[in-house]
């Protein structure tokens, strides 16, 4: 049994998450899990962090893998487990870009045409991570993935199919600030692996919006169960050409923030704002899957923070009936816990020289190893 810690910060920006799990072969364990929220100041900052000019980039960078430290060092305390006993950390980092459609402005369309505009960008400076727990550290997944041609992400899939794949044929629908899915299952030959869109990332601006900042998401989904769905809203999101585009392909908040969102719901009472908003996250899920995925799937196994919201899971389960619409702890794996619990898995493999993604979910040419390792 291995023992290895995951870090991730994801793209709701409300806090960062570690999990301590074992590995043995294909089994897996999450021991504990933790979530620390940001302070309402630092978690501003990064929720507009893709605005910094160079120098608070930098100071961000020091800043955030200072506190991945702090958080470290409290939850290996907490765990009651010793550093030693711990073999690697793998920290995704926080996403303060991810740009995949080039930037003309920057580079002139001829460079754009060739790809070589795509760039992606994850601050938490690992190796303060490295000097406070003397644990060697694995970070930075995204960029081989990129420099191999592919998008950098979604990287969860080589998770789900090597914990989930010797199975019958199954979604895995991650819904954290981007929802991402994967289809897994001993019937196919590849894996095919995307980002649906929008997860959790519109809802939680609207809490925040309509709480004035006392909550960061939409708690127990009590805004969206009093209002109604703007139909004409929805429609008009969906037009958008990202949910057209084929697989492999990802996104981020760079698309789906407060400027996607119509004047017209912007207009509307508060709690038909969120419900549109969280039926909108159900119905791109859907439609991906009418578009992209096979018809004859056994179940939907959902994970992330929309997978413990009660509106969210009861329209998935209304739009996909007959088929089951489950959470990931009916597998014995914390819904929050799933994604550090990955980046664990992941920088264990890089410690032991193997291939850690899926080239067929990020367009990759080849199968890599993903991640810088820090030693301690």
């Amino acid at each position: 049994m291995t023992l290895v810690l995951g870090i991730m910060s994801g793209t709701s920006a409300d806090g960062v998450s570690l999990a301590l799990a074992s590995f043995q072969g294909r089994k897996i364990k999450v021991l504990t899990h933790q979530t620390y929220p940001y302070a309402s100041s630092l978690r501003k900052v990064l929720m507009e962090a893709g605005n910094l000019k160079t120098p608070e980039i930098s100071r961000l960078n020091v800043t955030l893998g200072k506190y991945f430290a702090d958080c470290a060092v409290r939850f290996i305390k907490k765990s009651r487990h010793k550093p030693s006993q711990i073999k690697a950390i793998g920290s995704h980092g926080h996403t303060v870009w991810h740009g995949l459609h080039g930037d003309r402005h920057l580079f002139g369309d001829s460079h754009q045409k060739r790809g070589q505009a795509r760039h992606t960008l994850q601050i938490g400076e690992p190796s303060f991570i490295a000097e406070r727990t003397g644990i060697p550290v694995v970070a930075d997944f995204r960029m081989r993935d990129l420099a191999a041609g592919g998008e950098g992400a979604p990287l969860i899939p080589f998770f789900d199919d090597y914990f989930f794949g010797n199975g019958p044929l199954r979604a895995l629908q991650n819904i954290g600030g981007i929802g991402n899915v994967t289809l897994v299952g001993k019937s196919i030959k590849q894996v095919t692996a995307f980002d649906t869109g929008p997860g959790n990332c519109l809802m939680d601006w609207a809490a925040q919006k309509i709480t004035k900042g006392r909550s960061q998401y939409d708690r127990g989904g009590k805004i969206a169960a009093s209002g109604s769905v703007h139909a004409k809203a929805v429609v008009e999101m969906s037009r958008h050409p990202y949910f057209l585009e084929r697989p492999p392909k990802s996104t981020g908040r760079e698309l789906f923030n407060a400027s996607f969102i119509p004047r017209a719901l912007l207009k509307e009472r508060p709690e038909n704002l969120m419900a549109t908003l969280t039926y909108f996250t159900a119905h791109t899920i859907y439609e991906s899957y009418q578009r992209f995925l096979p018809l004859n799937l056994s179940e939907i196994i959902v994970s992330g923070g929309g997978a413990l919201n009660p509106v969210l899971m009861k329209l998935l389960k209304k739009i996909f009936a007959p088929l089951p619409v489950r959470t990931i702890e009916e597998y014995g794996i914390p819904a929050q816990a799933k994604e550090p619990a990955a980046f664990a898995f992941f920088a264990l493999r890089a410690l032991e020289g193997k291939i850690n993604h899926t080239p067929s979910g990020t367009g990759a040419r080849h199968a890599r190893i993903l991640g810088k390792i820090i030693r301690k």
